[in-house]
């Protein structure tokens, strides 16, 4: 409109606080993610794993229904660490292929079609940028992994008792970490490859491929130096040695006993690649890019 008009006026409509603008991102990511039957689909097979847990639970207590389907209660899973380790190895499998089908695209489209510029040239950082990002994937697989292994817990507890669920307080604590740990590694992994790599065929296959390549690094460090600390390169054996420090099972990758040294390797080695996943970001994610 002409400006000699005077019937512009600026926006009078509410403002977004500082602290939520990364929000903005994913509250419209999800329109086009929700958009695709296949993966509603997907999200909703991404229950039934709890749901049969709480059903199991529910048994557990209820001598009437046990009667009825006649279930003997030897033959039904005991509520423990290792009950809790099975749901969780599920849903993080289930997490994982939620990561590829909506991971690749969240900053290769931006940086396909010149989009940064429009995101930054706002009172939007980086930061601001990154975390919306990856708050796509934070929050809906913080739906499927600690959010219902807490309320199987608490589901636990309120049947059990709080004897129970004083006892048992580090299952409750180690569902919360080591989902946060796949989450993390999996927001960070996802738009770090995503950034690099504007192929969506590709980005998926290179995340299929960190994992398969970690692995084949850490067994052929183990046959070269005849040890088994080259499983601290391997992405899936650096979780699984979190997993049984946290499930307060027996180191399954073999290394040392001291269980102390192992686990703070496997921390250490994952803080590696979180920040090196930071640092790629940091070089790809910007309003502009010189091309020599």
């Amino acid at each position: 409109m002409a400006v000699y008009e005077h019937t512009y006026k600026p926006y009078a409509g509410p403002l977004t606080t500082e602290w939520a603008r990364f929000l903005v991102i994913p509250r419209h990511a999800y329109r086009d993610v929700y958009r695709s039957k296949l993966f509603v689909a997907f999200f909703a097979l991404c229950f039934v794993c709890p749901l049969v847990m709480a059903i199991l639970i529910y048994l557990h207590h209820n001598l009437t229904a046990m009667a009825v389907f006649q279930i003997n209660l030897r033959d039904l899973a005991p509520i423990n660490g290792t009950f809790f380790r099975i749901f969780m190895g599920f849903q993080t499998g289930l997490a994982f292929i939620l990561t590829v089908l909506i991971g690749p695209p969240l900053i290769s489209r931006d940086l396909a079609n010149n989009a940064l510029p429009l995101y930054l040239c706002r009172p939007f950082s980086r930061a601001e940028y990154v975390l919306g990002k990856m708050s796509v994937l934070l929050i809906l697989i913080s739906a499927i992994t600690w959010v219902p292994g807490e309320l199987l817990f608490f589901f636990q507890s309120y049947l059990e008792g709080a004897s129970w669920a004083a006892s048992n307080f580090w299952i409750a604590a180690a569902v919360f970490i080591l989902s946060w740990v796949w989450i993390i590694l999996l927001a960070l992994l996802s738009v770090t490859i995503s950034a690099w790599v504007k192929w969506r065929v590709a980005a998926s296959a290179a995340l299929f491929g960190i994992f398969i390549i970690s692995n084949a690094v850490g067994f052929m460090v183990n046959g070269v130096l005849q040890t088994r600390w080259g499983h601290l390169f391997n992405l899936f054996w650096i979780l699984r040695t979190i997993e049984d420090s946290l499930f307060r099972d027996a180191n399954s990758a073999g290394l040392p006993s001291w269980m102390v040294l192992s686990t703070s390797a496997a921390w250490a080695a994952f803080t590696v690649i979180c920040a090196g996943c930071l640092f790629l970001l940091t070089r790809k994610v910007r309003a502009y890019e010189v091309v020599r």
